[in-house]
């Protein structure tokens, strides 16, 4: 597994990267059986360091996970507990997709856009009805059934994800609803 171990304008010591590593080959070897690569990132935010952990595994799946201490290490640690928690909760989802899976998902790529919220907009009435684009990038759409989809974006934490749909190859989208279920939209 390869690992790009960083710090956000703090200096990370050799003995650190050398836990990290042990540590996340430890808890991603036990739940995963073919992790591709490992993002660590340290900062620190007021008095408390944040670390940030993204582990993309082979099957195309991204788990992500975040924790706070005041220390260091301690920051890391609760970051490792989250990441094992959240491998060990889909570890059996996972190895059922693994087996299914010959081939890594299929990823295409897209545009992706941050628009500025109405209150980041000026006051006054705006001369035209297009948003303003703060920021545009490029992001992948990757090829999923929705039963993987759903547990992507349940391991990214994140509120909607969109995806190739294996089975009928168009976009769909998943998202989790106010009541905590979770939404699918299939268009015709």
């Amino acid at each position: 597994m390869r690992y790009q171990i960083t710090g956000k304008q703090i200096d990370i010591g050799e003995s650190l990267q050398k836990h990290v590593q042990d540590e996340l080959n430890g808890v991603v070897g036990k739940y995963a059986e073919r992790p591709t690569d490992a993002g660590v990132v340290f900062s620190k935010s007021a008095h408390e360091y944040v670390c940030e952990t993204t582990v993309h595994l082979s099957t195309g799946l991204t788990a992500q996970a975040k924790g706070r201490a005041t220390e260091i290490y301690a920051a890391f640690e609760n970051c490792s507990d989250k990441m094992e928690k959240q491998l060990r909760r889909y570890k059996r989802r996972l190895k059922d997709h693994h087996k299914d899976r010959a081939e890594p998902v299929e990823l295409s790529g897209a545009a992706s856009y941050i628009l500025a919220t109405e209150s980041a907009a000026s006051e006054s009435e705006p001369e035209t009805l297009q948003p303003i684009i703060v920021a545009e990038m490029q992001t992948q759409i990757p090829a999923l059934s929705v039963g993987e989809a759903v547990m992507q974006m349940e391991l990214a934490e994140a509120p909607v994800l969109v995806f190739r749909n294996e089975g009928k190859d168009g976009l769909n989208v998943v998202y989790r609803r106010e009541d905590g279920n979770i939404g699918w939209i299939d268009p015709q």
